[in-house]
């Protein structure tokens, strides 16, 4: 019944670490239910009340899970079209992000992917000083940078080959946790906005529940839709795509995931093969198109780099519908936000 609880976990409404936890087992769960499902009605089946209500708990879970996972497959639409400019095009932008995992020091794998795609911006998370100065071959190459190098596990570090204004470091709920805003000059000419997070996760050690990790992701979609023109918003979410609290944030900031129709393209767990989900997120308005869009390899990290080329067009962003609010996603979005700064006005963990 392990998968039934899995399952049921992340309805309630409760932002405790042990009910948000199960948000992340999606696929697993499904796989597990399935194998359940098979392996029961092969040897153990009879025909009673007992054996008719678990399979039938079973094809619940099944379908439950089967309904938040399509729509990360070929069966399921696209949100974002794909651009038929070439990819050389002066509108286009390339980004590497990459949770390089503060005490891993495999520099030079992580400089071998990015040489690999030669991205215009590269974004790292988890990236202290001496992850700093093992990078810092890419100055010369991306002259133009934000620095934001911490021990505590939520630095980050910003390289662009495109010039940057108004770049501002910012620490919206909690001290120790920054995220990056600026402005980036495409090769056209062109401005878009860029918007860097990386929330503290909801599990042991970090903190008891979700709330400001939540908080911090709707007040970036808040202040990003404020924006005119393209945005986009990247980084390690600490959550998975289906999510409530990342539905959410695609309600309130209208922006559009490019894996959807694509791919789940799982960047965590790196090391550990059977439990992987999507945590490094790359959302942005209807303005852009996709090139490309790829999960690279390892890095010595428990994360998997993720490649996006999109490509700016806003001239045809009514091709691509926006997502729709829903009647209460600003009840959601004002609740969250409160919440999560309550919980940082008063220290708590």
């Amino acid at each position: 019944m392990g998968a039934l609880l899995a399952t049921l976990m992340p309805l309630f409404p409760s932002k405790e670490w042990y009910f948000r936890i199960f948000d992340y087992p999606r696929l697993q769960t499904f796989f597990m239910a399935g194998l359940a499902l098979l392996w029961y009605v092969r040897f153990f089946f009879k025909r009673n009340f007992r054996s008719y209500l678990f399979v039938s708990l079973l094809v619940l879970v099944i379908g439950i899970q089967a309904y938040k996972a399509i729509p990360y497959t070929i069966l399921g639409p696209t949100q974002v079209l794909w651009s038929e400019k070439d990819p050389a095009d002066t509108t286009s932008i390339g980004l590497f992000i990459c949770n390089v995992l503060q005490h891993n020091t495999a520099y030079d794998r992580v400089l071998g992917r990015i040489n690999e795609y030669q991205p215009d911006i590269v974004i790292t998370t988890e990236s202290d000083s001496s992850w700093q100065r093992g990078l810092s071959s890419l100055e010369a190459r991306y002259p133009h940078r934000v620095a934001v190098p911490l021990g505590n596990t939520y630095g980050m570090h910003l390289y662009s080959r495109l010039p940057l204004a108004d770049a501002q470091v910012r620490y919206l709920l909690e001290p120790d946790i920054p995220s990056i805003r600026t402005r980036v000059r495409l090769r056209s000419g062109e401005w878009v906005h860029l918007f860097i997070v990386h929330p503290r996760p909801p599990v042991p050690g970090e903190a008891s529940d979700s709330r400001e990790r939540d908080a911090e992701i709707i007040l970036v979609a808040r202040e990003a839709r404020k924006e005119k023109g393209g945005v986009i918003v990247a980084g390690d979410f600490n959550d998975v795509a289906w999510s409530e609290t990342t539905e959410l944030f695609q309600e309130v900031s209208g922006y559009l995931d490019p894996r959807l129709g694509r791919g789940f393209y799982n960047t965590f767990h790196a090391g550990v093969p059977l439990f992987r989900w999507p945590l490094d997120h790359i959302f942005h308005s209807k303005h852009f198109k996709l090139m490309r869009m790829e999960r690279g390899g390892k890095t010595g990290s428990d994360h998997f780099p993720v490649f996006i080329r999109l490509s700016y067009e806003p001239e045809e962003k009514e091709e691509q519908e926006e997502v729709k609010p829903e009647e209460d996603t600003e009840q959601k979005a004002n609740e969250t936000i409160q919440k999560g700064k309550a919980d940082a006005r008063n220290g708590k963990e």
